[in-house]
């Protein structure tokens, strides 16, 4: 979860996520509605939780679209539980764009000569 004194040191943040983001789904697509997977109690407190913080830092709002897809929890490895969206039935429908990916010998071409690396997770990122 967001700490308030990150929100409040990157005061740009908030409207820099405000994106609209699109996905190139085919014409013949129903719109996908999956009901929540079961859950523990103390999951479900967490779902709360974790939505209810989202909606006030202005991250989620709320929806009446007819298009919706079940979360879940993973744990991380200090024990707390991210949350993780399920898009599978999603994916399915959408229109793929294709290109190439990068070579990995380019890339790691790149890192040559770099002396740090860090592994961080921006707001429950992979």
């Amino acid at each position: 979860m967001i700490n308030a004194d990150v929100a409040n040191a990157l005061p740009n943040l908030t409207a820099a996520l405000r994106t609209q983001i699109t996905n190139d789904i085919r014409n013949d697509a129903e719109p996908i509605s999956k009901a929540l997977y079961r859950m523990a109690p103390v999951e479900l407190k967490e779902l709360k939780e974790q939505l209810q913080e989202m909606l006030e830092n202005g991250f989620i709002r709320p929806s009446v679209s007819p298009w919706g897809v079940p979360v879940l929890f993973v744990k991380k490895k200090d024990g707390s539980m991210r949350l993780c969206i399920d898009y599978r039935e999603l994916n399915r429908i959408t229109i793929r764009h294709r290109y190439p990916l990068s070579r990995i010998d380019d890339l790691f071409d790149q890192l040559q000569g770099a002396k740090y690396f860090s592994k961080i997770d921006l707001r429950s990122g992979y």
